[in-house]
C-alpha cells in the first residue's frame, strides 16, 4: 500500500476502530482490499480517478483525484502517489476531508 498522511491514517484508524468495536471483521477485511486496490490504481494509472464524489462535486476544488472501491471514497494527490483521504461512501464526506 501506498503512504498515508497524517489526516488520512486517521481516517484509516478511525474506520478500523469503527469496525473492530463493532466487531465486523469482513468490514476490516473489505477495507483492506479497498486501500490495497486504490493504491495499485494509483501508482499504475494516476489519471483513473475523478474530479470529486459524484454526490460532492464542490470537493473538486480540493484538486484532489476520487476513487470508489467497495464502499469507500478515496482521494489521492495526483501530484505525489499517496492516499490523501478515506471516507465511509455514508459519511458527510465535505465534513471528513478538508
Amino acid at each position: 500500500m501506498i503512504a498515508l498522511p497524517p489526516e488520512a491514517a486517521r481516517q484509516v484508524e478511525a474506520l478500523e476502530r469503527f469496525h473492530a468495536d463493532r466487531q465486523r471483521p469482513q468490514a476490516l477485511r473489505n477495507l483492506g482490499h479497498a486501500l490495497a486496490e486504490a493504491s495499485l490504481i494509483i501508482l499504475n494509472g494516476p489519471d483513473r480517478g475523478l474530479p470529486a464524489p459524484r454526490p460532492y462535486p464542490g470537493l473538486a476544488a480540493l484538486g484532489l483525484s476520487w476513487l470508489k472501491r467497495g464502499r469507500y471514497w478515496i482521494a489521492d494527490n495526483p501530484a505525489v502517489p499517496i492516499i490523501a483521504g478515506v471516507v465511509f461512501e455514508t459519511d458527510d464526506v465535505p465534513d471528513r476531508i478538508r
